[in-house]
């Protein structure tokens, strides 16, 4: 094992991996210190802006409450110094005391003012004395203020006065002001109970990307909670001396902003983990430029110490070539002129070397080119004709006149498959079907009166050049597929003829038998334009055949392939194009 690892050690000790591996080692270490030093200093700058932004986010936040407020307070403003409510006061306050026509004025003036806002839940309206006058049940004002805030609102003369949540009531908080009638300097005229909505200053959670969530609550002026309170230890957060909370093991920012309007107080507890969200964003930044930091300076590397090995690699290679008789020069190289020097230096070399080899080749030469002359000598096919002539006449003295025409007919059959010209790949449209019509009366011979045939072609067309045995193994599908093993007699028609708005031709190899189904006919088209048809066994292997050998006869020419036509007892027909005759002449003139 330990072997193995030094035999590995050593391979990849090249001068190449050497200078990758210090250029990559220095990198590193400067991404590394770059990119701390960039965090380090980045991450202080966010976290301080995150702070700041927070800290604005609750002077934000208070300037809404403050809002709120202000829209109560005016409400009530208005609705004391409304002049049907100084009037009735007045009346009241002079010792009359309220009739029906008072009471109905009291509840349309009170009803409109409360409807401008849809956080006051009711105006309650009380006489000097704290006796309720609306609504109509002779409450008392100290069952519902504490005496304090009614004292506090005596010295505010008419300023409204925030009392805070409703003891009996969590849902509801108060606010009092007194009425100070203008047609009377001024004087006391009774008091304004706001009952406003806690849900009105309701300010909901706020669920973070993390999944954390930060909080902001209202207390009034004795630390009670007027919004919900989240279930948390109000006075742990507000006796926490330092700026930090911790709650449910998590660290939470304390902002406080205190109202001047109500002395009420707006806490927002912000979870530390949104000052690491803001610097996220920096790390995965800061990485991601490491990363392309280093592709870049490994690329640099990679191809600086490339660039420096590989004359080194180039000379090293062909020297070793010529151990193997390969002995050539190096090609010049531009890298530097200490390289330079030692490629021509080894070139000299080489070119000494080889005009001593030179004779000694071109005997090894000559030698070889004998020796495959001999290799190429054929046998000649003309005695295979001699042989069957002689056979025909053998036959003919003994009478036997019709294995005689069979002889024959196979001996042109022959002549034509394996004669050699000075073009043996392209024939003429009608050499080819006077080739069929030989192999349709040798298969008559075997078949008899079950085989019949139709040839139609146009005059104008037989003098086409067309590929040799192109329509021919057509035939033989036909007869072998179509006809051979059925009783009734087949017929196998090959029809010849132009392409409407085209110059092409299309050739149609048409048989009466059986047909092939829908679904294996679709299977057996997508095999021959695939090439593949092993499932298929002869019938598809030579479509296949003839499908290839039309592409790579017209590669030039845009045609449409060979396909199948069929339906169940109505017969097959197989279907292909050839180009017209300037196309093919112009083909065959290229390549030949």
């Amino acid at each position: 094992m330990i072997t193995i690892i030094k035999s590995k050690l050593v391979k990849m000790n090249t001068l190449r991996n050497q200078i990758l591996a210090v250029f990559l080692i220095v990198m590193m270490l400067v991404l590394s210190i770059v990119s701390v030093i960039v965090y380090i200093q980045a991450g202080k700058m966010m976290r301080s802006h995150a702070e700041k932004q927070v800290q604005q986010t609750a002077v934000e936040a208070n300037g809404r409450m403050e809002t709120l407020y202000k829209q109560i307070d005016t409400l009530s403003n208005q609705l004391v110094t409304n002049s049907n409510i100084q009037q009735l006061l007045l009346e009241m306050y002079e010792g009359s005391s309220l009739n029906f026509e008072g009471k109905q004025t009291l509840i349309r003036v009170i009803n409109n003012f409360q409807a401008y806002s849809d956080g006051i839940s009711a105006f309650e309206l009380y006489t000097t004395s704290g006796n309720r006058i609306y609504p109509f049940d002779n409450k008392k004002l100290s069952n519902v203020i504490n005496e304090k805030f009614i004292n506090v609102a005596n010295r505010e003369k008419g300023r409204l006065v925030w009392v805070g949540k409703d003891p009996k009531n969590k849902d509801y908080s108060y606010a009092i002001r007194r009425v100070s009638l203008m047609d009377r300097w001024f004087s006391n005229g009774g008091y304004l109970v706001v009952r406003i909505s806690n849900k009105y200053f309701e300010v909901k959670e706020n669920t973070l990307v993390n999944g954390e969530k930060d909080y902001m609550m209202l207390l009034n002026s004795d630390q009670t909670p007027i919004t919900s309170d989240y279930g948390i230890n109000i006075q742990k957060v507000l006796s926490s001396s330092s700026e930090t909370v911790r709650i449910n093991n998590k660290d939470y920012m304390i902002i406080k902003e205190t109202s001047k309007v109500t002395g009420w107080t707006l806490v927002i507890l912000k979870p530390i983990s949104f000052l690491s969200e803001r610097v996220s964003p920096l790390r995965s930044a800061i990485l991601f430029s490491g990363l392309i930091g280093f592709i870049l300076f490994s690329v640099s590397a990679i191809i600086l110490s490339t660039a420096i090995t590989r004359p080194i690699k180039k000379l090293t290679k062909t020297m070793k070539n010529a151990k193997m008789d390969e002995l050539k020069p190096n090609p010049q190289s531009y890298s530097s002129k200490e390289f330079i020097e030692l490629n021509k230096t080894y070139n000299k070399m080489v070119e000494n070397t080889n005009h001593l080899i030179q004779e000694v080749y071109e005997k090894e030469l000559l030698r070889s080119r004998t020796e495959l002359k001999a290799l190429q000598a054929q046998i000649d096919p003309h005695f295979l004709y001699n042989t069957l002539n002689a056979l025909y006449w053998s036959l003919e003295d003994k009478g036997e006149e019709e294995l005689a025409e069979i002889v024959i007919a196979m001996s042109e059959l022959f002549r034509y498959t394996i004669e050699n010209s000075e073009n043996e790949e392209w024939v003429t449209l009608q050499d080819e079907l006077e080739h069929i019509e030989r192999y349709l009366q040798l298969m008559k011979m075997r078949l008899g009166d079950r085989l019949i045939w139709e040839i139609s072609v146009p005059e104008g067309l037989k003098h086409v050049k067309i590929p040799k045995l192109i329509i021919q193994p057509l035939v033989e599908n036909a007869i072998l597929h179509g006809i051979e093993n059925h009783r009734i007699q087949g017929c196998v028609s090959i029809i010849a003829e132009k392409v409407d708005n085209s110059s092409n031709i299309e050739i149609m190899v048409n048989d009466n038998g059986p047909g092939i189904e829908s679904e294996t006919l679709k299977k057996l088209n997508d095999a021959i334009k695939n090439n593949n048809v092993s499932s298929f066994k002869g019938m598809g292997m030579a479509l296949t055949n003839v499908n290839k050998r039309l592409r790579l006869y017209y590669e030039d020419i845009t045609l449409k392939g060979l396909y199948l036509n069929s339906e169940i007892g109505c017969g097959t027909c197989v279907v292909f194009q050839i180009p017209g005759k300037g196309e093919a002449l112009g083909w065959t003139e290229k390549q030949f």
